[in-house]
């Protein structure tokens, strides 16, 4: 396995940490005025996501972990979180819920994401950007109640409610943020 030094560390390293992966999420360096120079670290933890903070002296070192990135079909979700198929073994993953987190609202079947592998293990994965997905019920506004930026609640065809203008009605495609839940824009079909 490689090492890093203290002297590699750097935001968004992969190390090991009594077994675990861990992203290194800031890395700080202290150099008092007496002393050994020291690397002040914020880690998450990549299969439980908790956070640590640790300390490291100038010279001391970290296993690096083999994490690899490779894209993945979404396939469907079930009790025991979302399968996924590797696009080039073609074997099928399953990820937790609890891993997937806020990702899993806008994921569509047959989407393709980048999956987070540690080994051969699926540890995460990143949805994409943007889902387009139709509405099945939305409220329509009262004439005359056109003010600027008026917003309405609009039920989503995955059971998603977002925020969306006026002039979008049911039956509408619209164009979704997956990564916050907001509206983008309404798509012609």
């Amino acid at each position: 396995m490689a090492q890093l030094s203290t002297s590699d560390f750097r935001k968004g390293s992969k190390v090991l940490l009594d077994g675990e992966p861990y992203d290194m999420m800031e890395v700080n360096f202290v150099k008092p005025g007496k002393g050994q120079a020291l690397y002040k670290c914020r880690l998450r933890n990549l299969l439980k996501g908790t956070i640590l903070d640790r300390t490291y002296k100038s010279g001391d070192g970290l296993e690096a972990a083999e994490i690899r990135n490779g894209d993945g079909q979404f396939l469907y979700k079930d009790a025991a979180g979302l399968v996924f198929m590797d696009q080039v073994s073609f074997e099928q993953y399953t990820i937790p819920l609890d891993v997937a987190g806020d990702q899993a609202r806008f994921l569509q079947d047959g989407a393709i994401c980048s999956i987070l592998y540690w080994g051969e293990q699926p540890i995460g994965f990143t949805a994409p950007d943007k889902a387009i997905l139709k509405v099945t019920y939305t409220e329509d506004v009262a004439r005359g109640n056109t003010t600027s930026n008026l917003m309405k609640p609009a039920t989503l065809e995955n059971g998603e409610i977002v925020q969306v203008p006026a002039f979008v009605n049911t039956g509408d495609l619209l164009r979704i943020n997956a990564q916050t839940g907001e509206y983008v824009e309404r798509v012609r079909a």
